[in-house]
């Protein structure tokens, strides 16, 4: 690792400016002549500044014992402990306060040891007294330099997680808008393909023993293929954020005529006042009803089914009811009678389907229904 400029040069800085101001400023008392050991210990104090980002710690305590060498070998100057300050401060700034504490406390016991004691006092020496005030600085400004550094790294962090968790909705509101465009392709196309399956296989066996008839299901087809047109392009429209055209409860008498026409003797009972309810319940409705149909036209060789709408203050009871073989476990766990399990769920209702009491197979469901003004 390379270290950085700034750092070589701020150390070759210090050092520079340790020796002149330590010739420059006069010093009385016993001291020792600064010889080439003393500019020696001066320099050698300075120059692991330059790796105090990459080994904090040891820096201090590198600049700390050149220090600490230098004033107990009685060389004079007050700018020996000058690489202490930025050394402690840096270690602080790192996160790691104690560390700098325990280095800054030491050093002070230290530079009282070999300062202090020699001179026959046990009074604190002025300069350790002053190195004291300026380390107490050092790691008050260092622990606010680290807070500093911690609440960016939160922010960054906190908008990272921001962006990731937008991501993420994003990619589950598609997953979402696929499974529901899935789920109205298949009851919409499902049902119409299957009456239209139901006429052509008619029209093809009476096609020459009783063409009127034939005429008749060719007829019920093309209704057929002009109704899933029709929800197609309203499916589209709902994709473009087009309301209109949205199949809803009024469209439940032709799905029951639809079934009619393809041979089931099929009957819509509806009980209660009708009266507007949600987009999304209506269509909710509708396609329950037509999945219903769809599965009894496809699977359940009845000849009879029964629509029943019970409209209730709260909520809508959707039932339908054939006199055909219940379907076994696979056809009970498929793409249909999870989806209308999923649509009424999704609602906050109720979804059932099974085995009906006396024969036959039985598709209830319940549609909660919130008051006030819907559209």
């Amino acid at each position: 690792m390379v270290e950085s400029r700034a750092d070589v040069a701020a150390a070759a800085a210090t050092g520079l400016g340790m020796v002149l101001g330590t010739l420059l400023v006069p010093r009385t008392g016993v001291q020792t002549a600064l010889d080439a050991v003393g500019y020696a210990l001066l320099v050698a104090g300075a120059v692991p500044l330059a790796w105090r980002r990459r080994f904090p710690l040891a820096v201090v305590w590198a600049t700390a014992a050149t220090c600490v060498a230098y004033y107990g070998l009685r060389y004079p100057g007050i700018f020996a402990s000058a690489p202490v300050l930025p050394a402690v401060y840096t270690l602080v700034a790192a996160g790691r306060r104690w560390q700098g504490v325990t280095a800054a406390l030491a050093f002070l016991a230290a530079l009282y040891l070999v300062v202090a004691i020699p001179l026959g006092t046990a009074r604190p020496h002025g300069g350790v007294a002053w190195n004291a005030g300026f380390l107490a600085a050092a790691v008050v400004i260092g622990t606010m330099v680290a807070g500093h550094r911690a609440y960016l790294r939160v922010v960054e962090q906190r908008a990272v997680e921001a962006e990731r968790t937008r991501e993420e909705a994003a990619l589950r509101r598609a997953g979402e808008e696929r499974l529901w465009i899935a789920q109205e392709l298949h009851d919409t196309i499902t049902h119409s393909m299957s009456v239209i399956n139901v006429h052509a296989g008619v029209a093809a066996h009476l096609l020459d023993r009783d063409p009127d008839r034939a005429r008749a299901g060719l007829v019920a087809i093309k209704e057929a293929s002009r109704d899933v047109l029709r929800e197609l392009r309203a499916t589209l429209g709902v994709l473009r954020r087009a309301d209109d055209g949205v199949p809803g409860m009024d469209g439940l008498p032709v799905l029951v005529a639809r079934a009619r026409r393809a041979g089931l003797a099929a009957e819509l009972h509806v009980r209660g006042v009708p009266r507007p309810v949600p987009d999304a319940i209506g269509l909710a409705a509708h396609r329950i009803v037509q999945e219903a149909l769809t599965n009894v036209l496809r699977h359940s060789g009845a000849s009879a089914v029964t629509v029943s709408v019970a409209h209730r203050p709260d909520a809508i009871r959707l039932r339908v009811r054939d006199d055909g073989t219940p379907p076994g476990t696979t056809a009970t766990h498929g793409t249909g009678l999870i989806g209308m399990r999923e649509r009424a769920l999704a609602l906050g209702g109720s979804f059932s389907a099974g085995a009906a009491p006396g024969g036959g197979f039985l598709v209830e469901a319940l549609l909660p229904v919130p008051t006030g003004p819907h559209r």
